[in-house]
């Protein structure tokens, strides 16, 4: 999910930085990232449309899913998500394809790209919910809003307690560990890393790491190679089919860490998506960059399907 969202990112990113900043002043103005008020209760929870991949595993961990009527082509996780309706792209949705399923409530991906998506909805009567993860603390956020929305606050706050238990259980075995300067590329062309904005730059340093590029404001800043090499990453985060392209590109061989074989292999079924799985993704984080403290963390993760 995270890699065709990127692809969007990197063209309206100047547009969702103000969105970013949005939905973080609407936790505490009670409102949703476009301005709509959160909702009190779960008056519209009958028949839902979930275009937002966050929001629909968060549904199917809180045991919501009955409500759902619709998905976009991109929420695939839970496996069990694949069973429900869906109606396309998240990002400029088929207004047509979602009405079509009746929907009392539809829950968007906060970006500049769905605000006209947001619109038409309210015009044919149908309330919104417009969320944005980027941080750890929105997952937070966005979990109980939906606990509220779907009637289901007390799972939702168990939902929430849970994962936190496990983010702070890594964090407390990595504290005074030797931090390992890191990079993370996320895409190619252009050359996209992990930026401060990102819940990936949190993981890293809960998991007891040090992003390189934890000083650009951005959750998938453009870079060059040139500065990749000159910040000098101890090693770069990527996943096992990644490692034998990094190996033979020319350009990767400006950075020392490639040419010395120097990888922190990620898991991407745990590290991309800001959802239930942040605090597995934090122990495998941990375990990859620390596998001496293997016996203070948490277990491994299991299969994810």
């Amino acid at each position: 999910m995270l890699l065709p969202l990127l692809g969007i990112a990197a063209c309206t990113r100047s547009a969702d930085r103000t969105s970013a900043s949005a939905h973080v002043d609407a936790i505490a103005a009670d409102t949703d990232s476009f301005g709509a008020p959160l909702p009190s209760d779960a008056s519209y929870a009958a028949r839902v449309v979930s275009l937002n991949p966050a929001a629909t595993e968060v549904i199917f961990a809180m045991g919501a899913q009955a409500s759902l009527v619709g998905r976009s082509k991109w929420d695939e996780f839970p496996a069990e998500a694949k069973a429900i309706m869906p109606v396309g792209d998240g990002i400029r949705p088929n207004i047509e394809a979602v009405l079509r399923r009746h929907p009392t409530l539809v829950i968007l991906y906060a970006t500049a790209e769905n605000r006209a998506a947001a619109d038409a909805f309210a015009k044919a009567g149908i309330r919104t919910l417009t969320l944005r993860v980027d941080h750890i603390a929105q997952f937070m956020s966005l979990t109980r809003t939906l606990g509220v929305a779907l009637g289901v606050t007390e799972r939702a706050a168990q939902v929430v307690d849970s994962v936190r238990r496990t983010l702070d259980a890594v964090r407390a075995a990595t504290r005074g560990a030797t931090v390992r300067r890191v990079v993370w590329p996320l895409w190619q062309q252009p050359l996209l890393v992990v930026g401060r904005g990102s819940y990936l730059d949190e993981l890293l340093e809960i998991a007891g790491a040090e992003n390189v590029f934890h000083d650009i404001d951005a959750p998938s800043p453009p870079v060059n190679i040139e500065e990749v090499a000159r910040r000098e990453p101890d090693a770069v985060v990527t996943s096992v089919k990644n490692i034998p392209a990094l190996e033979s590109s020319t350009q990767w061989r400006a950075v020392r860490a490639v040419r010395e074989k120097r990888f922190v292999v990620s898991d991407p079924e745990l590290t991309g998506r800001p959802s239930v799985v942040l605090g597995m993704a934090a122990v495998s984080l941990a375990r990859a960059l620390h596998p001496e403290l293997a016996a203070t963390l948490p277990p491994e993760p299991g299969a994810r399907r």
